[in-house]
């Protein structure tokens, strides 16, 4: 552990993308200023601590058995549900040209 003496309004840089600046010293507290960038999370200790205890524990949760779908028990393949976006799409038919044949073969 690196240990390092800073009075008010000084600070460090680390890994120069990350500044800690003393701001405030308040008897036995320490106010300090934490400028990052935003793919870098900054939590207290105490917080951070919580949300990884938190994801541990939802990848490590059992879940009880899944339900049976079908009541006689045999099983039916699920069936490809189309979205709007599809719905609209246009269908080739052969009377038709697509934008290519038709640069392809100008008229």
């Amino acid at each position: 552990m690196l240990i390092l003496s800073r009075k008010l309004n000084e600070s460090i840089i680390i890994d120069g993308r990350i500044t800690v600046k003393v701001m405030r010293v308040d008897g036995d507290v320490v106010k300090l200023g934490i400028a990052a960038p935003a793919d870098v999370p900054v939590h207290r200790q105490e917080v951070y601590e919580e949300i990884r205890k938190s994801n541990q524990e939802a990848v490590t949760r059992r879940t009880g058995s899944v339900p049976r779908l079908v009541p006689n028990g045999s099983a039916r393949p699920a069936q490809p549900t189309k979205s709007r976006w599809q719905d609209r799409q246009l269908k080739p038919d052969t009377d038709r040209h697509t934008p290519q044949q038709v640069n392809a073969h100008p008229v």
